[in-house]
């Protein structure tokens, strides 16, 4: 199962279940992924495909809706 939090600039911010605790969000959009921590700070795990100036626009969108992230983080996992 992976619930979509919100999709933006044709980017879906999703998470998978059944993964680690710590709170990230995983992106998606046709030319690739990526995985970005929100904690301690917002930032880069992983990515495939996106070039610098998607992954830097990826960010600024994560890193403005944080609070709607985790929100929907601790709705769908609960606390852990």
């Amino acid at each position: 199962m992976s619930p979509t939090v919100f999709r933006e600039k044709g980017y879906r911010f999703y998470f998978l279940s059944n993964e680690e605790l710590r709170i990230h969000v995983h992106v998606t959009c046709e030319d690739g992924e990526a995985k970005f921590w929100l904690e301690p700070l917002v930032s880069l795990a992983v990515y495939h495909g996106l070039n610098q100036k998607k992954l830097q626009e990826i960010q600024k969108i994560v890193e403005v809706r944080a609070d709607e992230i985790k929100k929907a983080w601790q709705k769908h996992f609960g606390k852990r």
